[in-house]
């Protein structure tokens, strides 16, 4: 057994009993800090998630892996409002063989428009913004005299409502605005890299596709302009927002706002990969360089609130726990909001759609592919990973089937919540001081 030197026994009394004596103040910010709520990311590990029927878990996304060629996943299970299970598979980084760990963060593309339709619903609760407040035009958030000059007066009508069901007049009819940014530049005439006036001006000198209201087709470009409305009425940029008002309150310290290189990607953030190689692009620069799809071609810290996020599974299990309407856990948003974002079920407000039992959030983007699942009977799921898939869209759906297929096969799940740090302690030792 090891044991303490006398010098070490002694520094430890002086530095327990003696110095706050004298300090009292150290006593006072040492107990700030033991109450501080530990992140997520900061203690789970692999370890926490083995129990009877863990290894089934193990072996089902052992085998969905190798099928796909994932190179790292992510998973977190909720039952009841708990967080059961948080795992890690594969490699976070294939080239330095660094293990996904269960607060591994990865880019979540559109399951990012949850947060973001979190936030306006929580001005709107506030009175600071209605749903059916216009967005463009003299009646509008974007009212400057620049702003005035529109082709298709049909944009007057758009509504935040518009916005967030995805009815606001845009379709991909010649592709999406948002990943066809040197295109946008050349029409609106801009330099590279695209900017909140240059897609303004792509979207005040074009006809809609359909009248706001009459139609939904997904849009990107839609929530995008969410994100400035997020600006105009906190006075902050929104993901300073979103970080300080919607998740540090839910107790959530490490979802952000995703960068574009490699380079800057934050310290426990996933390597992202295509299923048969990289391919090269023209960078969002517009400076004629050839970069990664990945890293570079596309401008994913401007997609911002439409799909600009990144999040460790469990933290995103956190986030969809405070707004999922079950009772176990506090809702950070009122059961009216709740049930305003999920009352049209083919057109669901930040959640993709409801999905035979639950209510489905998918998201998709070069490397990327995120799935969340809030089961009605309890059950529920995060699944990110940082390799996409060949199968595209179809993808999610598989990943619906293979955690059917695991909680059908799992006979119980563990009485635990690992959102709870308290249970923990005796990981401290892996805490950073």
């Amino acid at each position: 057994m090891y044991r303490l030197s006398g010098l070490k026994y002694f520094l430890l009394v002086f530095l327990f009993l003696i110095l706050p004596v004298f300090f009292p103040a150290a006593l006072d910010n040492r107990s700030k800090l033991d109450n501080l709520p530990i992140p997520l990311n900061n203690y789970l590990v692999n370890s926490f998630s083995d129990f009877k029927y863990s290894s089934i878990v193990d072996n089902e996304l052992s085998r969905f892996m190798d099928y796909n060629g994932l190179h790292g996943v992510s998973l977190a299970v909720v039952k009841d409002e708990r967080l059961v299970f948080a795992k890690g598979y594969g490699l976070a980084i294939t080239e330095d063989s660094i293990p996904t760990a269960p607060g591994t963060v990865f880019r979540l593309a559109s399951v990012s428009k949850l947060i973001s339709a979190v936030a306006i619903m929580k001005l709107a609760e506030e009175k600071k913004l209605a749903l059916s407040d216009k967005v463009f035009g003299a009646k509008g958030f974007f009212n400057e005299d620049k702003y005035l000059d529109i082709k298709d007066k049909r944009l007057e009508d758009v509504t935040i409502h518009n916005l967030l069901d995805h009815s606001g007049g845009w379709t991909q009819r010649y592709g999406d605005p948002m990943f066809n940014l040197l295109q946008i530049a050349k029409l609106v005439g801009d330099t590279p890299p695209v900017t909140f006036n240059s897609l303004m001006k792509f979207v005040l000198s074009r006809n809609l596709h359909f009248s706001p209201g009459e139609a939904h087709s997904y849009s990107n470009l839609g929530y995008f302009f969410l994100g400035e409305i997020i600006n105009r009425v906190t006075q902050q940029p929104f993901d300073e927002y979103i970080k300080n008002e919607i998740l540090s309150p839910m107790g959530i310290f490490d979802i952000q706002l995703a960068n574009n290189r490699f380079e800057e990607r934050f310290p426990n953030e996933a390597k992202y990969y295509l299923p048969y190689g990289d391919s090269l692009i023209l960078s969002y620069t517009g400076d004629s360089s050839l970069v990664s799809k990945m890293y570079g071609g596309n401008d994913v810290h401007l997609l911002g609130t439409a799909g600009g996020w990144v999040a460790s599974a469990p933290e995103l299990a956190k986030f969809m726990v405070s707004i999922d309407g079950f009772n176990h856990v506090p809702d950070f948003l009122s059961k009216a909001s709740i049930a305003q974002m999920t009352q049209d079920k083919e057109h669901f407000l930040g959640w993709k759609q409801e999905y035979r039992d639950g209510w489905l959030r998918t998201g998709s983007f070069a490397g990327t592919q995120a799935v969340m699942f809030r089961g009605n009977d309890g059950f529920s799921w995060v699944f990110l990973c940082n390799t996409s898939s060949w199968k595209a869209a179809s993808f999610s759906y598989d990943v619906i089937r293979l955690m059917n297929k695991i909680e059908h096969s799992v006979k119980y799940w563990p009485d635990i919540d690992l959102f709870n740090a308290d249970m923990f302690a005796h990981s401290a030792s892996r805490l950073p001081l």
